[in-house]
């Protein structure tokens, strides 16, 4: 079974950076498309970035694009979000995903099948 395990949130000012991490085990990472989502208190759990397995295509919510870029390191089974120029809108608890099936089928929760446990990013004005 997939565990995945989150890192590198925080407190942050607006405007600033941080770089979530992800490391996953028990599966062969290459294999699988991966995703951030995150979830802000009393919202629904959002779409952020997905990345697809090799040939690499990358995804990005309109609210994110061209501020987070999402990225992935096949040797080192590690997902990552580089979240730059931060609003405290992005403020959430942040969660990374492996698919359900190997291919990206789509950008909704309920395409991918294993969750990390989340890891919480707060942007302060």
């Amino acid at each position: 079974q997939v565990q995945l395990v989150e890192s590198g949130g925080g407190l942050v000012q607006t405007g600033g950076s941080l770089r979530l991490s992800c490391t996953t085990s028990g599966r062969t990472f290459s294999s699988y498309a991966m995703g951030w989502f995150r979830q802000a208190p009393g919202k629904e759990r959002e779409f952020v970035a997905a990345i697809s397995r090799a040939p690499i295509i990358k995804y990005y919510a309109a609210s994110v694009k061209g501020r987070f870029t999402i990225s992935r390191d096949n040797a080192k089974n590690t997902l990552y979000l580089q979240m730059n120029s931060l609003k405290t809108d992005d403020t959430a608890v942040y969660y990374c995903a492996t698919s359900v099936s190997g291919d990206l089928t789509g950008l909704r929760a309920e395409d991918f099948g294993s969750w990390g446990q989340g890891t919480q990013v707060i942007v302060s004005s």
